[in-house]
């Protein structure tokens, strides 16, 4: 034990690093865990939408739209979103996967979601680009 002891008194820089890698690693999980939404990939995506009749939600931007979006997705950019929360309160209680390209504007729109008391929100992991990798099928509107 008087080893480990030295060297971590001739190693003290290394030490804080692991240290602030610690906590680090604890703050994402903890994020994660406390976020009020969960990512799913595609294929639990598809498995909402057969199974449990999921609204998708597509929050991209209209001229990203020509690559083309998963079939009977509602579209609403996500700088809309705030003010067209009331077009899908009837939807309020049922699955919503949320998509955009690569996920990242999905999870803004899930915490608006959940902030909204949207009780049942995914976020499709990877965006678009990962169902379209998939060979999951699209539609060009």
């Amino acid at each position: 034990m008087q080893e480990y002891i030295e060297f971590a008194g001739r190693n003290v820089l290394l030490f804080v690093a692991l240290a602030a890698v610690i906590v680090l690693i604890i703050m994402t999980e903890l994020r994660r865990a406390t976020k009020g939404y969960k990512e799913v990939p595609p294929a639990e995506a598809v498995r909402l939408i057969n199974k449990e009749d999921a609204l998708v939600l597509d929050v991209r931007e209209a001229n990203e739209l020509a690559q083309g979006t998963i079939i009977d997705s509602k579209h609403i950019a996500l700088t809309a979103l705030p003010d067209k929360l009331a077009s899908l309160s009837k939807d309020k209680d049922k699955p919503i996967v949320v998509f955009c390209k690569m996920g990242n504007r999905s999870s803004q729109a899930c915490k608006l979601l959940i902030k909204n008391n949207y009780t049942n929100v995914f976020g499709l992991k990877g965006g678009i680009t990962s169902w379209i990798s998939d060979q999951l099928p699209i539609t060009k509107k």
